[in-house]
């Protein structure tokens, strides 16, 4: 079901995949015959592993292909975060120390004397390097094998040289002249961006691990939904408990009061209200009688009934659910950066023009020429190194989610708030999205004689007796109003029509029209009068009290107070608004009306959801889609960005790459601001990062010195990355200020 990336496009560290490169066998490493979890690349489907690794293409951490119930497999989780915590640690006191430099006096400096202090951030920088980044060479190293640059290949080579340029300016210092040397007679150390650059980049790896573990926990909880048992009605009569796996197509089931249904099946005997809202997302509980079907996964309500299974296992519903909300999450690019669409040139230019510097100073520069040559190789590498390129995303991402929270909104992940900016196309749920969420008494239209607390009391006594749904919002009005309730007797429910009851010795009836024909209650004028109200949104309910028609009770799932402004603001911003929804088309069709949405399909299904966000996809928008429930969570997954509300389910939340913790729609037009706003940030920190940069690369290769002898020494090399790291810092806390 996932929809795998068209040929000849670029993938997320800068390469083109291509149709030779999808049918390449190599990278399969599953043994023929392996039936154990298999950990494959979420962008490059043919790298296929038995072992948690890392892709050799792009460096990103392989994944398992498929989710099962049971505990999660962290390993790579904790080993990334103690790798982190350790660097962390030693890394903090080297940039201290080698930062004091900037101080007027270097006050640290005097605790030792140099040489000293050198084999000290030689021994606190060390660590950080060999152990804590290590992962990060591996895949380098992968990348190089594999022909295949990526970020990985430029985080490895400027941590590498920035470390051994250090190492050797600590062990072997005299073999630099002069020129490199500072007033005092030191050699320039570069340790602090070796650690600073690993330790950063160990964080990314333990956010990106933990955002998936998350991803991993939302299908667990979908698993979760269906009960681990069933318990199966033999030939003979007799039942017995039978795990799940052990069900067969036809076999009959017995489900009790309050338990959850196992599989999907039709009622043989019996009767009760289901809770769908997994499903269909309505709170409304649907009345099952013989001959409906039911849905694994679903709850039962106070009624039992028997049901016969007619899918099992992967063919359930509940199956097709997490099946697909597994496939849309894999088949998700992670970010787009920059800095690895780049990787693919600027990596293998750096290197050749550090090679060329090293020729052609060995070969004309002056005495002594090796030394020029290797100095200025290594000042060309060195102010490439990728120290302020590693924080221009992190940086603004930071100060942008941080931002997003004070304002209530979550974000998941860069990709998300990446994705965001370009969204053309919001899909939105009804209910628990636009809507409350809950039903609620919105219309008591008494007829003449009976007041509006007269009606209401009558229908909420009789609905005391009453299993309905909706029963619970005529006695939550009365009881808001303090109304005195009487004691219902002869109660009888009505399939499909309503209830009938004795309160105070009078016949009290709720339901339907066909219940008051059945009265003989119901005439035209009350007919046109509720098809009003309906046409408004509302479920209308008649009561009739003694045989005549006392008036009529609406029920509704209101509008959210801001979804009005929100919409009319997405549509200000030229986005095109789409409602899907489970409920049935008049009632979204009025919500639809009061609040502008450009379009409306009810009566869909979760698989319709997932289908109809794919449909847009393919037609070429960026589509968002937002929601709050189980049944929202294929389709928040397949959609560019999704956005789950806060007041939501675990899953709806778990599924989104933004959750709107205020539970409103006004959240989404932030975010969509503070997604243009970061992005916007972050292109102009990768501008500071690489403009230094790149402008003293061919001064450190020495293009000056022929006409003006001037040199561009390590230390100015590690001065230029250290300004542009301050210019990104400062550029990305000016969106602190952003008002939204």
């Amino acid at each position: 079901m996932s929809e795998h990336k068209p040929h000849d496009q670029p993938c997320c560290h800068g390469h083109v995949a291509n149709t030779a490169e999808v049918a390449d066998e190599r990278h399969n490493r599953v043994p023929p015959g392996f039936t154990g979890t298999v950990y494959v690349c979420p962008m490059h489907p043919q790298v296929r592993d038995i072992r948690i690794s890392a892709c050799p293409i792009c460096g990103m951490s392989l994944e398992p292909d498929r989710v099962v119930a049971g505990v999660e497999d962290r390993s790579e989780l904790e080993d990334m975060t103690r790798r982190f915590w350790v660097s962390a640690a030693l890394t903090l006191p080297l940039f201290i120390y080698a930062m004091a430099d900037m101080v007027a006096g270097h006050a640290l400096h005097g605790f030792m004397q140099s040489d000293r202090s050198s084999w000290l951030q030689l021994l606190l920088a060390t660590p950080v390097v060999a152990w804590g980044g290590a992962p990060l060479f591996v895949r380098a190293i992968q990348s190089i094998r594999s022909m295949h640059v990526n970020m990985f290949t430029l985080i490895g080579l400027g941590v590498g040289v920035a470390f051994l340029y250090s190492l050797v300016a600590t062990v072997l210092p005299d073999i630099f002249s002069a020129a490199f040397r500072s007033m005092s007679g030191e050699v320039a150390l570069y340790y602090e961006a070796a650690a600073v650059i690993t330790t950063l980049v160990l964080l990314g790896q333990v956010l990106e691990l933990r955002a998936r573990s998350r991803t991993s926990g939302a299908i667990r909880a979908l698993l979760e939904l269906a009960p681990p048992i069933a318990s199966r009605i033999n030939k003979d009569g007799s039942e017995s408990e039978v795990l799940l796996q052990d069900l067969a197509v036809g076999d009959r089931i017995r489900v009790r009061p309050g338990a959850k249904v196992p599989v999907d099946g039709t009622v043989e005997e019996g009767q009760s209200n289901v809770d769908e809202a997994m499903i269909s997302g309505e709170p409304t509980p649907v009345t099952k009688t013989k001959g409906d079907s039911v849905i694994g996964g679903s709850v039962n309500g106070t009624g039992g009934f028997i049901m016969v299974a007619t899918q099992i296992g992967e063919a359930t519903v509940l199956a097709q659910i997490v099946s697909m909300v597994t496939e849309a999450q894999r088949s998700r690019a992670p970010i787009q950066r920059v800095a690895d669409r780049v990787s693919a040139w600027f990596v293998p230019a750096v290197m050749l023009v550090a090679v060329v510097t090293f020729v052609i100073w060995a070969w004309l520069g002056p005495q002594p020429p090796m030394t020029y040559a290797i100095v200025n190789a290594v000042a060309v590498l060195i102010i490439a190194c990728p120290c302020a390129l590693g924080l221009a995303t992190p940086m603004s991402i930071m100060v942008g989610t941080g931002k997003g929270a004070q304002s209530g909104i979550l974000i998941k992940n860069a990709a998300a708030l990446e994705t965001m900016e370009s969204v053309d196309t919001i899909v939105i749920d009804k209910t628990g999205t636009l809507t409350e969420g809950h039903p609620r008494l919105v219309m008591v239209k008494p007829e003449a004689g009976y007041s509006d607390a007269d009606l209401l009391r009558a229908a909420a006594s009789v609905e005391t007796a009453s299993e309905h749904a909706l029963a619970g919002a005529i006695l939550a009005a009365a009881e808001a109003r303090s109304l005195r309730l009487d004691a219902p007797q002869d109660f009888q429910s009505v399939s499909g029509q309503g209830a009938t009851a004795l309160v105070s010795g009078r016949e009290v009836a709720i339901g339907n029209e066909k219940l008051m024909r059945t009265v003989g209650a119901m005439d035209a004028r009350l007919s046109a009068q509720a098809e009003e109200f309906r046409r408004a949104g509302q479920t209308v309910m008649f009561v009739a009290i003694a045989g005549q028609v006392a008036g009529m009770l609406g029920v509704a799932d209101p509008i959210k107070a801001t979804s009005l402004e929100a919409i009319t603001r997405l549509h200000a911003a030229g986005l095109t608004i789409t409602m899907l929804t489970g409920d049935s088309l008049v009632t979204a069709s009025a919500v639809a009306r009061q609040i502008g949405i450009d379009s409306v399909q009810a009566d869909v299904s979760p698989q319709d959801k997932h289908r109809i966000v794919r449909e847009l996809q393919a037609q070429g928008h960026k589509v968002a889609m937002a929601g709050d429930g189980i049944n929202d969570a294929p389709a928040l997954a397949q959609a560019d960005v999704g956005i789950a509300m806060g007041t939501g389910t675990d899953v709806a939340i778990e599924s989104a790459g933004i959750t709107l913790l205020r539970g409103d729609l006004l959240g989404l037009v932030r975010a969509r601001a503070l997604s243009k706003a970061t992005m916007r940030n972050i292109r102009q920190n990768l501008f500071f990062a690489f403009a230094y940069n790149l402008a003293g690369v061919p001064i450190a290769a020495g293009v000056l010195y022929p006409v003006f002898g001037v040199l561009l020494s390590p230390m100015i090399a590690a001065a230029a990355m250290s300004l542009s790291s301050v210019s990104v810092i400062a550029n990305a806390l000016r969106l602190r200020s952003l008002n939204f």
